[in-house]
């Protein structure tokens, strides 16, 4: 007598069955808690932002919703050039942020020079009204690190993190060519 045949994708996790989707989730919700941790340290801790740090927040600022987007077109079964075209817009994202990261970290250990605005000598302009200038100026430096936990600055931690998410971005765009291309069969 002959074993029932049985359907392998019931069986397995939800996120084997559309690796696409469970990508994008993860980029929006690690995104999400990048920001929050950014907003934490700056709100909560009161470790005001440089420019160079709310630079590197603008790929999540993009990344999470396009993330979300992806997700929910991964999950509704949409074209499958959509849905890798949209991990791959955010894998480059994720490379983005980790540029500005690795660039920021570079300018905390200064192997190279920062922004001008940020990074030097400060330009406090002619010496007339000079006491009342100092009183309003509140200049955040790119080139000292506020925060450091085993030797890397928050930018250092971004631009790994951001590694890590174009990874999975790329990794779900991989999965989603190889699982659309084996469901066209069934």
């Amino acid at each position: 007598m002959l074993a029932p045949s049985r359907d392998l994708s019931a069986t397995q996790p939800s996120w084997r069955k559309n690796p696409a989707a469970t990508a994008a989730l993860v980029i929006a919700l690690a995104g999400a808690a990048v920001i929050a941790g950014a907003w934490f340290f700056e709100l909560v801790l009161k470790l005001r932002p440089c420019p160079l740090c709310l630079e590197q927040r603008v790929p999540y600022y993009i990344g999470i919703p396009l993330a979300l987007v992806v997700a929910l077109a991964a999950w509704r079964k949409a074209p499958r050039a959509a849905v890798v075209g949209g991990l791959i817009a955010l894998a480059a994202l994720m490379l983005w942020g980790a540029y500005l990261g690795a660039f920021h970290a570079g300018v905390e250990w200064k192997l190279w020079p920062g922004p001008a605005e940020c990074s030097g000598a400060a330009e406090l302009g002619p010496a007339g009204g000079l006491l009342d200038r100092l009183k309003t100026i509140v200049v955040v430096r790119c080139d000292e690190a506020a925060w450091r936990f085993l030797g890397l600055s928050l930018a250092g931690y971004n631009a790994l993190i951001s590694v890590a998410l174009a990874a999975i971005a790329l990794w779900g765009a991989r999965a989603a060519k190889d699982y659309g291309s084996s469901s066209v069969s069934q």
